[in-house]
This record gives C-alpha cells, structure tokens and sequence, in this order.
C-alpha cells in the first residue's frame, strides 16, 4: 500500500493550495478516502472524506466551505482543493485510506 501526497508548502492567509494523493497497491476505486490533519500540540482531525465512487463527501465544520474533496479514479488520485486559507489551517495534511495513510504534506498558512 502507497500513498504519496503532493502539493503542500507556504501560502498567504486567504490564499489556496490543492493536495494531491496517489494511491497504489490497493484496489483504490472500492474504497472512501480521506484528508485528516496535525496542528503542533493538537490532535489529529479529519477535515474531509469521500465515498468509494464520489458521489458523497463530507466536512468538518472547521473547513465546509472552503475545502472540497474529489477523486479520479482512472487515475487513482484523490485531491483536497483548500480555499480562504487561515492560519488555524496549517498543519501536516495525511491521506488516508482504510488500508494505511500517506507520511503527509505540511501546509502552512502564514503573511
């Protein structure tokens, strides 16, 4: 099981970023998927999920709004777009699926 994200980095509050995961070793298009996140000192929160085909999502309530979760599965990739970036956004952003997670991509929102 493999999960890469990409796409993390610095961005000015307000700004946006989109995070991408692909996954491989597992048969990705039969399974939901996930964006969880670690602020320093704070426990990890799922921000967004995904059903198996995409027809479904949902938000934490810190992110609805803002962030939109979707997938190709053709090329077993999931994304998290993050829009009106805050600085309570920033953190280590964790691909998961139910199989394993990626080793994360940090994003820091920050003038």
């Amino acid at each position: 099981v493999q999960l890469v994200e990409s796409g993390g980095g610095l961005v000015q509050p307000g700004g946006s970023l989109t995070l991408s995961c692909v996954a491989s070793g597992f048969p990705f298009t039969a399974f939901a998927m996930s964006w969880s996140r670690q602020a320093p000192g704070k426990e990890r929160e799922q921000v967004a999920s995904i059903t198996s085909s995409g027809a479904r999502t949902n938000y934490a309530d810190s992110v609805k709004g803002r962030f939109t979760i979707s997938r190709d599965n053709r090329k077993n990739t999931v994304y998290l777009q993050m829009n009106s970036l805050k600085s309570e956004d920033t953190g280590v952003y964790y691909c998961i699926a139910p199989v394993g997670r990626g080793q994360g991509t940090q994003v820091t929102v920050s003038s």
